[in-house]
């Protein structure tokens, strides 16, 4: 026995009992063992045979003082875990029965090189498939190869045996048979999925007798007898006749049959003929426009003889129109072909395009495309594309996506391996991947991690990257189109494809502050703007281009003439902190401390410390007065120029940015949000007033008049560096004492503030009585 069918064979942990035992058990009274064998029905005159398990037989002897058993199975309930465990769609059944029909088709092909005479009794090579929602049945048909006797006991009665494997060895040495589909020897019994019985009726060309081969379900046994013209054995090839289950008579549908012959082996080199319903064009007579035109006719026939005058005019012919009529034919259902397994250079870019829209119901043209076939160790071909436009549910596209369509050997398996096949952040790529090497499981409907796997994914990761660089450098606007529809998912792939980042950076664009609103620009082009003597390449965090322009960070820099990025996408800083650097130009967040604006001279140094020294008794102040609680540090600023003060954060924690992103986040965690949380440092700017009036109040003994301003300038700068406030009443009230104080300064109206800070109005002045204002006034008594 060979090490494919014993590995075949191994794939179930249970085996068959031995030929002796079921000898034995033949001799007893039949169906002894099943709970069926009273209600079973005799069958017609033929064989009936046990159904086995494929297992590798040895002598019941074992080593020293042991005993050696084969593995037990029961028949029933190993069908029973094909049927319903291996698979958990039942649409599948057709694609299997279909696939091994193409394997049919195949070994014909292949034994017809050697001996043509095979091909003498039917020269069509195809597939028929007749639904009968009537009798509830439904035909599948072939006019491959066939079966012989022994063929259907060793591939039918045998479970886990495939005849497909057995045929590939035996053309191992001649490098053919690739195209050959099923290789487990358990698809056939998916058709139990959708039926209750089935009949397979097989002729082929060595055998001078057809032969059917019956099994029911929950049966553990199956019957083989010679065919009769009742059952209309093909002259060549294998009918299996599917009786359906209640339930599933929707498989006897043409229109249902249709749909899945396109979805699953649209692309088998055989034709696949489904019995389906057409209207065909007939032309019949249009009665009443003959009826007309017969009256006008005659009326004109009449008119002419009255007048006495020939009438030579023809009778009119009948007036035919065209109707539609329902016609049950076969129709080539699968017409189209896979033009993967073309060679690009015969393929125009119009049949790609076709393609793409036919087969991914798009309705753009796509904006790039990629045919490739790779060769080695690992064969597959495939063709990506990238999309026109995104789709209309942008919400869930990280969700399954359906994007890659895998296909062995030109059978559809599945469209649900996206996250195995491509990274997440590249789900807009759609595609279709055709391998022979795949290591799907025996359903076909999981694909197992291995090396080939990897190896795939990411050959599709260098091919998609490389047509998202083709676009990249085009003239035209279709990166830009791109780039809207898709660039978040590049700013994903940043932070999840550490292996593809420097690639990723190249693809990203930004808003800057030397380009207009609108304008994005490159990671290189903004390298090549540099202007000598920046050292990082700087970006700040904002919700709004307009917020980004207005932040005090860019203060020394655009004085300095350096562009900055401007982060305006809430995952953008996400992805600058995981990109880190570029080209060796780090990537700096200009809202952090310890921020490098280029070397500084031996002059500039020394004036920064006399600075730093003259600017100690205040930032020594400013920090005992705002205490360890809300800032770290206080420090001179180099970065401001305007600005009286700002609060930056430590390199390690979150940007005010990046918390107020967090503090959004629905299911946020608290806890981390406190550990994650910038230390702040404030920066003075010592050339501000108001910074050099705050010195000077401090330096004439009014600490606490100081110590208010400090409180007011801690919040402002809260504001102004893009934090929140945690006290918005306090720091209204303390807003509301200036406006009061500025208002009774001016002297226009008096009044006074409340110990809460909010403003209360003047007292107004009593009013004099009308006796008061005129004392001379008469009373009226008097009078």
């Amino acid at each position: 026995m060979s090490a494919a069918a014993m590995t075949s064979r191994a794939a179930f942990a249970r085996a068959a009992p031995s030929r002796a035992a079921l000898r034995a058990r033949s001799s007893a009274k039949p169906f002894a063992h099943s709970k069926l064998a009273a209600a079973r029905p005799k069958r017609r005159a033929g064989v009936v045979v046990r159904a086995e398990a494929a297992t590798e037989e040895k002598p019941a002897s074992g080593g020293a003082g042991g005993e050696t058993y084969e593995y037990q199975a029961e028949v029933n309930r190993l069908l029973d875990l094909i049927v319903n465990s291996l698979y958990s769609n039942r649409d599948v059944f057709l694609r299997e029965l279909v696939s091994n029909a193409s394997d049919a088709l195949d070994k014909l092909r292949f034994t017809s090189v050697s001996n043509p005479d095979v091909m003498a009794d039917n020269g069509d090579m195809k597939m028929q498939i007749k639904g009968d929602p009537a009798s509830k049945t439904l035909v599948i048909e072939d006019t491959g190869i066939g079966m012989t006797r022994d063929d259907l006991v060793s591939s039918l009665g045998t479970i886990a045996r495939s005849g497909t494997a057995k045929f590939m060895e035996m053309l191992q040495s001649q490098s053919e048979g690739d195209n050959l589909i099923g290789k487990f020897g358990v698809g056939f019994y998916s058709a139990f999925l959708v039926a209750d019985k089935i009949t397979v009726v097989t002729k082929n060309h060595a055998d001078d007798k057809a032969w059917v081969w019956e099994s029911e379900i929950n049966s553990s046994s199956y019957s083989i007898r010679e065919a009769s013209d009742e059952d209309a054995p093909p002259a060549r090839g294998t009918k299996i006749v599917l009786s359906l289950k209640e339930g599933a008579e929707e498989f006897a549908e043409d229109a249902r049959l249709t749909n899945l012959v396109k979805t699953y082996s649209e692309f088998i080199s055989f034709p696949i003929e489904v019995f389906a319903t057409k209207q065909v064009p007939k032309q019949v007579e249009d009665v009443d426009a003959t009826v007309k035109a017969t009256e006008e006719y005659n009326k004109k026939k009449i008119e002419a003889e009255a007048k006495g005058e020939e009438f030579t005019d023809a009778a009119p012919d009948p007036v035919m129109k065209t109707e539609y009529e329902d016609v049950q034919e076969f129709v080539v259902t699968n017409n189209d072909k896979p033009i993967w397994v073309r060679s690009p250079r015969d393929v125009e870019a119009d049949a790609y395009n076709e393609f793409f829209k036919s087969t991914f119901k798009e309705f753009m043209d796509p904006l790039a495309y990629n045919h490739f076939a790779v060769e080695g160790d690992i064969e597959f071909r495939s063709i990506l594309y990238v999309p026109g436009m995104a789709p209309f549910e942008q919400q869930d596209m990280m969700a399954k996506s359906k994007a890659i369509k895998l296909y062995v050997r030109r059978v559809f398996i599945s469209d649900e391996f996206d996250e195995s096949l491509l990274p997440r952040y590249l789900t807009f790529v759609r595609g279709v991947v055709d391998s022979n090497d795949l290591p799907l499981n025996v359903s076909r409907e999981i694909l197992q991690e291995s090396r080939v796997v990897r190896v795939m994914r990411k050959r599709l990761v260098r091919k998609t990257l490389d047509m998202l660089k083709d676009i990249a450098g085009r003239d035209n606007g279709d990166y830009d189109t791109f780039w809207d529809a898709f660039g978040r998912n590049l700013k994903l792939g940043v932070i999840e494809d550490a292996a593809n980042r420097d690639t990723l950076g190249s693809l990203l664009r930004f808003q800057t502050s030397k380009t207009e609103t609108g304008k994005l620009k490159g990671l290189d082009a903004y390298i090549e703007s540099m202007p000598e003597g920046q050292p990082d390449i700087y970006y700040v965090a904002a919700d709004t281009r307009a917020a980004a322009e207005n932040s005090p960070f860019l203060e020394q820099l655009a004085k300095k003439g350096y562009e900055v990025l401007f982060m305006i996408d809430p995952i953008d800083e996400v992805a600058m902190a995981n990109l880190t650097q570029y080209k060796e130009k780090k990537l700096v967040d200009i809202s952090k401390e310890d921020l490098n604006l280029g070397d500084e001279d031996e002059e500039e140094k020394n004036r920064q410390t006399e600075v730093e020294e003259e600017m100690k008794p205040l930032t020594d102040f400013l920090q005992e007065t705002l205490g360890a609680g809300k800032v770290e540090k206080v420090a001179v600023s180099k970065r401001l120029t305007d600005t009286p003060c700002i609060l930056v954060t430590s390199k390690f924690g979150w940007s005010a940015n990046m918390e107020r992103i967090m503090k959004a986040q629905a299911m946020g965690d608290n806890r981390a949000q406190e550990y994650m949380k910038g230390k702040k440092t404030m920066e003075i700017n010592p050339t501000s007033p108001v910074i050099l009036d705050l010195k000077a109040r401090l330096a004439a003994g009014d600490a606490a008049g100081a110590a208010a301003t400090a409180e007011l300038l801690f919040d402002a700068a809260l504001l102004n560096s893009g934090f929140a406030i945690d006290e918005p009443a306090a720091f209204a009230a303390k807003i509301f004492d200036l406006m009061g104080q500025a208002v009774g300064a001016s002297g226009d109206v008096s009044g006074d503030v409340s110990s809460a800070g909010g403003f209360v109005p003047p007292e107004p002045k009593e009013e004099t009585t009308e006796t008061e204002a005129k004392p001379d006034a008469i009373d009226p008594e008097v009078v």
